[in-house]
């Protein structure tokens, strides 16, 4: 087994909802509730889920642009949460989040060359002489070229724009890659080349992901193992066999349910989920799946089910497994 690169341990994050004159505290959104999982060094850990279900939370809260509530966060062996500011600013170069939105992630007013070098300048990872040839590196490795530096943001399409926030998380070196909906903003042939270019950039930089997605298709051609979150919990997690052939949570199979296949005539069985996913601030007792689920009984109305071990690294939260 690779070593580990990211441990996180029972992380909870939860928002204070404030209401009044006085701003009290009147409850909590439980964005993210007592989650787990590991990253090892050179792969990939998909996260999925439905909108609302925690997961961009749990990316920024890896990397403290949102505090914890409670839990772990481990890089490399170190707790990320005992750094100072300081120290939390060295490691942040070897960790890097790319953001969902190519469009609001940079700076219209900023080149794309300064954009890229400033951060290296920040970090003190190149000198002034080096930054031309070092960003122009990285804008290499992702697909783009000298005509490109020194360019502004509405210049580029929103492809052109993921790739230059990729080079950018790239240019600082990291050892570990939080990739939040990096392709859902892009068109659908946009994102085979975004996907193409992680994976080389695997190859080549040995860097690990976490990627963040809803959509399974995509976690598919590019995960080594997936966590599937519901209301800030995982539900089930696995290698991308064991999600994609043998899923055994129910809230999986509806999920790998709905993905489109190219075989217009090939039958599958459609799981229909009622209803929409609970208020986080109010979840249901129990499995908090219950509510929406078709084989719910009186125990997932009141127990809460442990995310157990089934087979080889494939793990699953569900009373009826």
């Amino acid at each position: 087994m690779p070593e580990a690169l990211l441990e996180v341990r029972n992380l909870k994050k939860y928002f204070p909802i404030q209401s009044g004159l006085l701003n009290r505290t009147v409850g909590h959104v439980k964005a993210v509730d007592d989650l787990s999982f590991t990253i090892h060094k050179g792969e990939t850990f998909g996260l999925v889920g439905e909108s609302g279900s925690g997961k961009s939370t749990v990316g920024r809260s890896i990397v403290r642009l949102n505090e914890k509530t409670s839990g772990d966060v481990f890089f490399k062996g170190t707790d990320i949460y005992s750094l100072s500011k300081e120290e939390l600013r060295a490691m942040r170069p070897s960790m890097q989040l790319i953001f969902q939105d190519p469009y609001s992630s940079l700076n219209p007013r900023v080149r794309v060359g300064d954009a890229i070098g400033e951060a290296l300048l920040d970090h003190q990872l190149a000198d002034k002489s080096e930054i031309r040839s070092k960003v122009l590196e990285v804008l290499e490795l992702c697909g783009l070229s000298d005509y490109h530096i020194d360019r502004l943001p509405h210049e580029f399409s929103g492809g052109q724009r993921q790739r230059i926030g990729i080079a950018r998380a790239l240019a600082l070196n990291p050892e570990l890659i939080i990739a939040d909906e990096p392709v859902s903003a892009l068109d659908v042939s946009i994102q085979a080349q975004i996907i193409n270019l992680f994976r080389k950039l695997q190859q080549t930089n040995g860097l690990s992901y976490l990627f963040i997605s809803h959509d399974l298709s995509v976690v598919e051609h590019l995960c080594t193992r997936i966590g599937v979150m519901y209301l800030g919990s995982l539900v089930e997690t696995g290698t991308r066999e064991d999600l994609f052939l043998r899923p055994q949570h129910p809230y999986t199979k509806a999920l790998l349910s709905a993905v489109p296949v190219p075989i217009p005539k090939l039958k599958r069985e459609r799981i229909v989920l009622s209803g929409d996913i609970p208020n986080p601030a109010n979840p249901p007792s129990g499995c908090k799946f219950h509510t929406r689920c078709p084989f719910a009984t009186e125990r997932c109305k009141e127990e809460v089910p442990a995310l157990r071990t089934i087979g080889t690294d494939h793990m699953v939260a569900c009373h009826l497994v």
